[in-house]
């Protein structure tokens, strides 16, 4: 463990209304080795919560528990207010789990693997073949539909496994690692498909070890290292719990010494470094900060000629707080 691993427990008191997905204290060992250590989140309506991390991190072990595919050892998940496991049969009428395999049958087409499985959900007739219509048209294979999925691409039968699991409208999508193995426009496409989702009202937990993808689609990622969750929120919020600050480059000409003096004064501005005709500024919220510093700088008598703002990301918060980098 890390001297920054916490374990982090949902707020106190009943789940909210808007609360699908409730995970508490989830543990699981294999043997000699924790996969999960104690991991808690929720996840609500309309809401895309990304659980972050490296290749062996507990992720995929996190999703089997949470799907109801494995037993934990410790903890409970509750999916709609329904207890989660096993042998239960309720909370999962209310899930779509697309796994990292992919689970389709090559020799069918499009349609028909969607129809397949939708008999399998327990639909028929009208409302299936609507059912299976309307997923094609969200996962971009309308114009494919009659295609043996031997012939798709990886990206396109990623897709078809996203849409199995769209089909009986699930109020929790699952997605693990979505996008391994797919090419740049597949995983385009991917990824806008399930920000149309959560845009739509469906809750989504969506596992990923790409940076990019976490801070494109997730409202609030958990960071999850060696089975902990070491901590969790927004982009913004998690950025603040690390400390981590803001940097503006001033570039100019004129009186730099006196520009440095009145930054330094300024609440916002944490450091500054002079080098030749460079301000280098360390600075707190620099997008509300910016206009101030400006103001300052100029009046002080130093002539901007470039300003450039660089603000930490979650490859920095990752680094912060595992000690690694998120591919090692």
């Amino acid at each position: 463990m890390t001297e920054h691993a916490t374990r982090h427990t949902p707020p106190e008191g009943p789940p909210g209304d808007g609360d699908v997905l409730l995970v508490t204290d989830l543990s699981r060992r294999f043997g000699d080795l924790i996969a999960v250590d104690g991991v808690s989140f929720r996840v609500g309506r309309g809401e895309t919560y990304g659980l972050l991390g490296p290749n062996g991190a507990g992720k995929t072990t996190t999703i089997s528990m949470v799907a109801g595919l494995i037993e934990a050892d410790a903890g409970t998940v509750t999916v709609k207010g329904h207890r989660m496991g096993p042998a239960r049969v309720e909370p999962k009428r209310h899930i779509g789990l697309v796994p990292q395999e992919l689970a389709i049958y090559p020799e069918l087409t499009a349609r028909e693997n969607l129809t397949f499985f939708g008999r399998l959900q327990g639909m028929s007739g009208t409302t299936l073949a609507s059912r299976v219509e309307d997923v094609l048209d969200v996962i971009g294979l309308s114009d494919r539909a009659k295609d043996p999925t031997k012939e798709f691409s990886g990206g396109m039968k990623r897709r078809l496994n996203i849409g199995i699991g769209l089909l009986h409208e699930p109020e929790l999508l699952i997605l693990d690692e979505p996008t391994v193995g797919v090419d740049p426009q597949s995983r385009n496409s991917i990824l806008e498909s399930v920000e149309s989702l959560s845009t739509a009202g469906m809750a989504v937990l969506y596992t990923t070890h790409y940076m990019e993808e976490a801070e494109r689609l997730c409202d609030r990622i958990g960071i999850i290292d060696s089975g902990l969750l070491q901590a969790e929120g927004t982009r913004d919020e998690l950025i603040r719990l690390t400390g981590d600050v803001d940097h503006i480059r001033l570039d100019g000409s004129g009186d730099t010494v006196a520009a440095e003096a009145a930054l330094l004064a300024l609440p916002a501005v944490e450091q500054v470094d002079r080098e030749r005709h460079t301000l280098h500024l360390a600075v707190h919220d620099a997008p509300t900060a910016i206009a101030e510093i400006v103001t300052e700088a100029t009046s002080a008598g130093m002539r901007l000629n470039d300003v450039q703002i660089t603000r930490p990301n979650l490859e920095s918060v990752f680094l912060r707080l595992t000690g690694k980098a998120l591919r090692d």
